[in-house]
């Protein structure tokens, strides 16, 4: 397996891996994990799958799953050039400032973002990657 050498990874990547019910699907998740050496995580994501499993499954479930998700991945902090960059994007591109956010880190640390989120593919030089469904 290759192995690449760094992704950023989007709300959409764990809300499959937590909650398709498609077994082969996050089987090709978790093949994509193991292919890459430096996982990144924006906090704001850590954030938004946060408040999804707290909705989904308490408090509990929520806490274990961010906890994993802040040992198994570098947690990148907004800081002031990701917030610069972040609000250069949406400006352009008429995207949720989430978005905007991951996107600009993803561009900081010259990565593509995994997601198969519309917005990402409409800021120029920002590369995504997803894995399809069959």
């Amino acid at each position: 397996m290759k192995m690449n050498n760094a992704c950023l990874y989007d709300t959409r990547f764990f809300v499959e891996y937590f909650y398709s019910d498609d077994h082969e699907f996050v089987g090709k998740l978790k093949r994509e994990l193991k292919s890459v050496k430096k996982r990144m995580v924006c906090a704001l994501t850590v954030h938004e799958i946060h408040r999804i499993n707290l909705k989904r499954e308490g408090k509990d479930v929520a806490a274990l799953r961010s906890n994993t998700i802040h040992g198994d991945f570098e947690v990148i902090d907004v800081d002031y050039k990701i917030a610069v960059k972040s609000a250069e994007l949406r400006s352009m591109n008429q995207m949720p400032m989430a978005d905007s956010v991951i996107a600009a880190t993803a561009q900081i640390h010259e990565c593509p973002v995994f997601s198969d989120d519309a917005h990402f593919r409409e800021v120029q030089s920002l590369k995504t990657k997803w894995c399809k469904k069959q």
